[in-house]
Parts: C-alpha cells; sequence; structure tokens
C-alpha cells in the first residue's frame, strides 16, 4: 500500500483532471486509499476488465469498482452497480440494456465515504 505523500507525488504527473478529481477524493478516505494508489500508479499498469470478467466474480446486487477502464468484451447477465474511470462505448451500452448502474469513482466515493459494501476488481 503507497502512502499518502506518495499518491500525491505519482498525482502532480497526471494530466486528466477526472483522473486526478477521482485520485483526490479517493485519497481522503483511509477506505479508499487502495482506490486512489492503484490509480496514481503508471499508466502501463492501468486495468482494462471486460464484462465477461466481472460477470465471473460478482454476485447480484453487487457494487464493484474498477479503478481503470470497463472494455465491452463479453455479455453481463447480473444487476449491479459499476464504478470505473471510465467505460468503452461498448460495455456502457450492455451494461445500460441490462439495467445496471453506471458510475464514476469520484461519484460512488461521494455517495460512499465508508465504501462499505464494495468489490474492488484488479
Amino acid at each position: 500500500m503507497k502512502t499518502k505523500s506518495k499518491i500525491e507525488k505519482q498525482m502532480k504527473r497526471k494530466t486528466n483532471p477526472e483522473l486526478v478529481r477521482s485520485i483526490i477524493k479517493a485519497k481522503k478516505n483511509k477506505e479508499w486509499l487502495e482506490v486512489a494508489s492503484i490509480l496514481s500508479g503508471p499508466r502501463r499498469k492501468k486495468i482494462s476488465i471486460n464484462l465477461d470478467k466481472i460477470d465471473k466474480e460478482t454476485k447480484e446486487g453487487d457494487t464493484v469498482v474498477v479503478p481503470g477502464k470497463v472494455l465491452g468484451g463479453g455479455e453481463i447477465s447480473k444487476k449491479i452497480r459499476i464504478a470505473s474511470l471510465s467505460f468503452s462505448e461498448e460495455a456502457e451500452k450492455k451494461l445500460r440494456e441490462k439495467k445496471c448502474e453506471v458510475v464514476s469513482i469520484e461519484e460512488e466515493v461521494r455517495v460512499n465515504p465508508e465504501a462499505k459494501g464494495i468489490k474492488i476488481l484488479k
């Protein structure tokens, strides 16, 4: 686990304003520190997860946080809440068809500051 000062140092190199806001919000709560740590890391270690992997690792009604991008490969069969830094167009379309909630990490931190019931997929 990275320290807050290490996260702050790595965050200074980021140019995406949405990414920077997400890191700042996540860094303020110790429950979200792991997500801030992953987001502040180098771009080559960024996470990209397909819908079929999300479908395998979740149960109906779960809240899932993907500190990276959700891709549209595969299908989703469960109604879940997904918070991610970004979504591909295909993934967002498939999730909305299945009535899944699609939110940004920044919004999820604001709504759920204690990180209750979240599952972080890496």
